[in-house]
């Protein structure tokens, strides 16, 4: 691997890091960077789950201070989350490729709809007693968590979506929690593939060099956005994720 090599894949994981912790798709970045340079797509995706865990982690931190009164949400969310992420990891080495690449962009438009439509269904959703982790939101982060460790790309704005609608919190707030899911689904699966399948530990951790930094410059960004700009963002960061997978 030659140095600019070297430079582009941890520039890729610094701009990933960045886009994971103010929403979410930051494998859109790492992951085509990773196949340009010659890695196999299983490879690729393996490595680029595992270095972009140190991105979680820093993302995490950047959003410590809005993470304060939900441990009782996340302790909820914890288990569905590391369960479908050992699932989706488990599929991705057993199943061919294809299998949940098809239905992926579909998965992110449903997603991004949600998302826009998320103020309306909340309101509607606020008429019944509140709930910060319900049946209905434990199940569908196991199953975002299964598609997660499986590949992972927009498994931020699928979260996002999810948690506005069945929790009743501000927009940074529930952009905290997204964080600490994906990391648990993102370590999970990458413990997974750690024991069980072949890593570039070269690309992985150029991956995580950048992440780090770009997570914590996506907390300096994400938390001064506005609620409706940031769901602008995410919206906007879905779609292309869509058009980007659908091509």
């Amino acid at each position: 691997m030659s140095a600019l090599e070297a430079l582009a894949i941890a520039g890729a994981g610094l701009v990933a890091g960045t886009i994971n912790t103010v929403v979410g798709s930051g494998s859109l970045i790492t992951f085509p960077t990773l196949l340009a340079f010659g890695l196999p797509a299983v490879v690729a995706n393996v490595s680029n789950t595992i270095g972009l865990v140190p991105g979680s982690v820093s993302g995490v931190v950047a959003y410590r201070a809005e993470l304060s009164g939900q441990s009782r949400r996340l302790l909820a969310l914890a288990l569905p989350a590391c369960a479908g992420g050992i699932l989706g990891a488990a599929l991705l080495l057993s199943l061919p490729r294809n299998v949940f690449r098809d239905v992926v962009p579909a998965l992110i438009l449903i997603a991004c709809a949600l998302v826009v439509l998320q103020p309306r269904l909340a309101r509607l959703r606020r008429k019944k007693p509140p709930s910060n982790a319900g049946p209905a939101l434990r199940a569908t982060v196991f199953a975002t968590a299964i598609y997660g460790g499986y590949f992972g790309a927009a498994q931020g704005v699928i979260l996002m979506s999810l948690l506005g609608i069945f929790s009743d919190d501000h927009i940074q707030r529930l952009n905290a929690t997204k964080n600490v899911i994906a990391l648990l689904v993102n370590a999970v699966a990458a413990l997974v593939f750690i024991f069980f399948t072949h890593v570039s530990w070269s690309a992985a951790g150029l991956v995580a060099a950048g992440a780090v930094v770009g997570g914590q410059l996506g907390g300096r960004i994400g938390r001064k956005l506005h609620p409706a700009l940031l769901r602008a963002v995410i919206v906007i960061v879905g779609v292309v994720a869509a058009i980007v997978l659908l091509v």
